[in-house]
Order: structure tokens, then sequence, then C-alpha cells
């Protein structure tokens, strides 16, 4: 027997699944069929794969190992199949983009309608996360493109910067904290934190490193919800100051008088994998979003 790819997937698919039985159903097969193939696969490296002495087969240590590399491999594959289909498609049949929630999304969507103004049958999915769950989407789904707030560099990323978008530390007009002069930590400890969960961690303990410390803290799905809750006079929090110039100069939000500093500024970039070449749709819709972005930056004049 040769180790197959279709081998590695049912490897994989049994260890995502956590049963031999799970996999069988999703495939449509039968289980002694699966259980069939990982022997052989067994016995053509020499080890065991899965330890078969408790109720439900665990695998074992080199097991692991195998799965890990097989993992690659698969990936490899992957990639490879998606770089085939669009070297033979004029445009390619998908694209997916993943973005960061503290972005605008407005040059995004202009971006987009000036695409679907050229009338090209690729199928555009956008996804929204926070933080370091943009990457982590990103290499997960082997997404087209991602515009994201900061990202772990390799050599096979190539990154664009984008205008700078500022954040601003802001509370309702009626908040105790709203007039106060020269504000230090412990007085946002004994006050509300509004904050956005990092979407790439399930860790309810972790904090970004704009997050104060602080014991009460609420997690929110996204900045508008966040925005309209600091409105309301629930708590502080940092949000772009692109969706709140109205409510600046109508003063209906303040801006904080910390003495750490109430605006911090972040460099956006759009980025792409060289191990996934941007198909035509890909470059047309990178340079369409460059454009837009770079039409009206979006701070505060």
């Amino acid at each position: 027997m040769r180790l197959d790819i279709e081998t590695l997937k049912i490897l994989d698919l049994i260890v995502r699944l956590g049963s031999f039985a799970k996999a069988a159903e999703q495939l449509n097969r039968a289980q002694s069929a699966i259980s069939y193939q990982i022997k052989k696969l067994e016995q053509h490296l020499g080890i065991a794969l899965f330890d078969r002495s408790q109720y439900r087969a665990e695998l074992t240590p080199e097991g692991n190992a195998i799965l890990t590399e097989g993992r690659r491999l698969l990936q490899q594959v992957h990639n490879l199949e998606v770089l085939a289909a669009r070297f033979s498609q004029g445009w390619e049949p998908r694209l997916e983009i993943v973005i960061d929630g503290a972005l605008p999304i407005e040059p995004i969507m202009r971006a987009l309608k000036r695409l679907s103004e050229l009338d090209i049958s690729t199928r555009v999915q956008l996804r929204t996360e926070f933080l370091s769950g943009v990457q982590r989407c990103f290499e997960r789904n082997s997404s087209d493109l991602m515009l994201v707030k900061d990202f772990q560099s390799n050599p096979y990323l190539n990154a664009k910067p984008l205008p700078t978008i500022n954040s601003l530390l802001v509370v309702s007009k009626d908040h105790p904290l709203a007039y106060v002069k020269g504000l230090e930590l412990k007085h946002l400890h004994e006050h509300v934190e509004l904050t956005i969960a990092d979407s790439g961690t399930v860790d309810p303990q972790f904090q970004d490193d704009l997050q104060f410390g602080g014991e009460r803290v609420f997690y929110l799905n996204g900045f508008i919800a966040k925005k309209n809750s600091i409105l309301l006079g629930m708590g502080f929090g940092w949000v772009p100051d692109y969706l709140i110039e109205d409510e600046l100069a109508n003063h209906k939000l303040v801006e904080l008088d910390f003495v750490g500093g109430s605006c911090h500024s972040f460099v956006p970039k759009l980025v792409h994998s060289s191990e996934r070449p941007l198909g035509r749709a890909g470059q047309l819709l990178s340079d369409l979003i460059l454009e837009e972005f770079n039409q009206k930056k979006p701070t505060i004049e």
C-alpha cells in the first residue's frame, strides 16, 4: 500500500470528528472499510497510529506526529489544487476576504460595487473577525485576502499598508468620567470597561494590549454595539474615530483626559499569501480596495 492523500484525509477526519463511526458516516462508507484502510496504513508505516486498548481509540504519540505532518501535506495539496484551478480559468470561481471589525466597511463595499458592475461571475465571501481571529480565519480557510490591524508575518505573506486609523478612548457626556482631568488607571478601574473579544482565542481571561486590566469588563460582539453601549453610559472604551465623528462633534461622546493617552493609532494592512497567488478577480479587487481606502482617510480633520 502506498501512502496516499485520501488515507491522510480519512485519518484527519477521524481525529476531527472523534471516532471511526462518525468519519464513516460522513464519508457514507462502512466503518469496517474505514478501519481496514487505517490498519493498512499502520502496516505500511510499521507503527500503531491508534491505541485501541480503551473504549475509544486514541492517537498514539507516533500517530499524532504522523497526523501533524499529514495535515501539512494536505494543506500543500489544497494550495496546489487552488493554484491549478485559478490558472485553468479566466476568473476564479470564488474569493474569500477576512476583515477586522475595527476597519471601516464602506471602502470595501464601494470596491465590491465596482467589481459587481463588471459583471464578473466570481462569488465573494466576506468574513468579519477581531484581532488575532482575522489571521487565524485567513489561514484556516485558505482565504484570498485579509484586512487586518496586525498579523504575524512570514515569508509568504505580502502586505500593503492602508491609511492610518485612530481609536479614541471615549465615554458618554453623562458618564462620571466625562469631564474629569488627569484620569489615572485607578479611576478607570472604578468603572465598566467595554471591549471587543479577540475571536482568535477561546481563553476568557485573555486581554489585548489596549485593555486596562480592571475587574469590570463587558465583552461585546462588534463596534456598533460597543458605540451604542457607550452612548447609553454603560462604560468607557476605545472606538475607531470614523465611527463617532458626529457624536464627538455634537458632544454626545467625550474623549477621556487619560494620563496614559486617549488616542491609539494603527496602520491596517491588506494581505495575501504568495502560496495562494491572486487570480484576476482577486488582484482586481485588491487594487480597488486600495483605491477606495486611499480616496479619503478615515480620520477626524
